[in-house]
């Protein structure tokens, strides 16, 4: 036991000063392995994509940065394109049914001939 209580005394000697400077080492080394980790994690997802742009090629953490970066602008441009599509189609199926509202009711309001209302309803529907 006399050991153990000689190898913490001079930590206990130690000012918080001269714990924070020995500390910060461990600390930055903590920090640099996550962001090494998120970086090779990055290159992993994004395999197939950095292999299209530069194959054959060892890519730099910086490369990895900005080509992830430059995928994911890419992807979110797709994905406004898409729900601006999803949004038109949906316009237009929404003005065609109000359409069709207006013209039935219409044709109500009017004494059409059953035959012509039969036709243009179905023509409505195709």
């Amino acid at each position: 036991m006399a050991p153990s209580t000689v190898f913490l005394e001079p930590d206990n000697l130690l000012t918080p000063k001269e714990k924070n400077k020995l500390r910060k080492p461990v600390v930055e080394k903590m920090r640099r392995d996550r962001i090494n980790s998120s970086i090779e994690q990055l290159k992993l997802l994004l395999e197939k994509e950095f292999q299209r742009h530069q194959p054959n090629s060892k890519l730099e953490k910086a490369d990895i940065l900005e080509m992830t970066v430059s995928y994911l602008k890419q992807q979110s441009q797709l994905q406004t394109k898409r729900s601006f599509h999803k949004s038109s189609q949906f316009d237009f199926r929404e003005g065609y049914s109000r359409c069709l509202q207006e013209a039935f009711y219409f044709l109500s309001l009017h004494k059409v001939r059953t035959e012509t209302q039969t036709k243009l309803l179905s023509h409505f529907q195709k």
